[in-house]
């Protein structure tokens, strides 16, 4: 396996720190953090700089608040200076990375997303008889069970700058002995390192070849049962011995009962979004948030959802012409076979 060294000086020269102050203020220009930041920009990327070449750079503390949607999570927020380094720690480590990954991993990665995710997932199911199975698996509280010794671990295997990894490792460190916290830019390529090894244990040693991965939700199309239970008996000692992980939830049930994954409800012929994310959209139209409106019909855009939730918009735009019907949303009736 190919190893990297040499990183650091690459992710932190002056001018990847602008492009990743750059990439860290997207979407954030409005916001105090990001303007006092932009203020003294010349300075505060020299001080970074700084600290981070003569070994005094730390992190600042997080921000951290609750969110319930629909799980209780804890949010750990870093400040501006610390989004900015890791931006530029992600523009230097995702090319690396994610080139070992299989193609069928579909969270947090250029060009993949929920939408692919569910395409491909459909597209599997149609693959296979409606009276096979589907093998649908959870891992137990993810973020907050990876184990810190293994992730570095796996980071080492491609990249032996060790300044480097040690920097990388400070966005990984919790007060709790295990997990990551929820939140980082880098936790996103973090989850994607850590369950690799099961990505390819799963194709390479089970030779499973419809096998979809979003996030800690993976699922297997196509087999008996009893080959599902034998599948699920070699997973689950795979993630205890390797990775240090138990499962939370297992599924074992027919094609053609359709199965829940990465947002949606699938069947072989129709994809629906989930009962939750309805009833959401249904409050925000209420509540006239017209931005909240447009990401949930953005979710549900290759849906057969989204027929029902334009009617509900388009009689609340009679009363309130304050709401509006994004443009370019067209009712999908029945879903063509899509190329992955």
């Amino acid at each position: 396996m190919k190893r990297y060294g040499n990183l650091f000086e690459t992710a932190f020269s002056m001018d990847n720190l602008y492009r990743a102050y750059l990439d860290a203020r997207k979407g954030k220009r409005t916001r105090r953090a990001c303007f006092e930041f932009e203020k003294h920009l010349g300075d505060n990327l020299c001080k970074l700089h700084e600290t981070i070449h003569n070994g005094t750079y730390t992190t600042d503390p997080y921000f951290q608040f609750v969110v319930y949607e629909p799980k209780r999570r804890i949010i750990h927020a870093p400040t501006f200076r610390d989004v900015v380094v890791q931006h530029a720690i992600y523009r230097t480590i995702y090319g690396i990375f994610d080139r070992s990954f299989i193609s069928t991993s579909f969270a947090c990665r250029v060009g993949y997303g929920t939408h692919k995710a569910a395409r491909y997932t459909r597209l599997a199911m149609k693959r296979h008889n409606g009276e096979d199975y589907i093998l649908k698996l959870d891992v137990r509280k993810f973020f907050y069970s990876i184990q810190r010794n293994v992730l570095k671990k796996l980071i080492e295997r491609k990249i032996k700058d060790k300044r480097f990894v040690d920097i990388m490792m400070m966005f990984a460190n919790m007060e709790t002995p295990l997990g990551i916290p929820i939140g980082n830019l880098l936790s996103q390529i973090y989850a994607l390192i850590y369950l690799n090894p099961l990505d390819h244990f799963i194709k390479r040693v089970l030779k499973i070849k419809d096998y979809v991965r979003y996030v800690d939700d993976f699922l297997s199309v196509g087999f008996l049962r009893a080959k599902c239970l034998m599948f699920k008996k070699a997973i689950v000692e795979f993630l205890h011995n390797s990775l240090g992980l138990t499962l939370s939830k297992c599924t074992i049930q027919k094609i053609r009962k359709g199965v829940n994954f990465c947002g949606y409800r699938i069947w072989r012929s129709l994809v629906f979004i989930r009962k939750y994310s309805l009833y959401k959209f249904r409050r925000m139209v209420r509540a006239r948030k017209q931005a909240s409106i447009n990401s949930l019909l953005g979710h549900a855009k290759h849906t057969n959802s989204l027929s029902y939730m334009l009617n509900i918009l388009k009689e609340e735009t009679k009363n309130d012409k304050n709401l509006q019907i994004p443009k370019n949303y067209r009712p999908i009736y029945n879903l063509l076979p899509c190329r992955t």
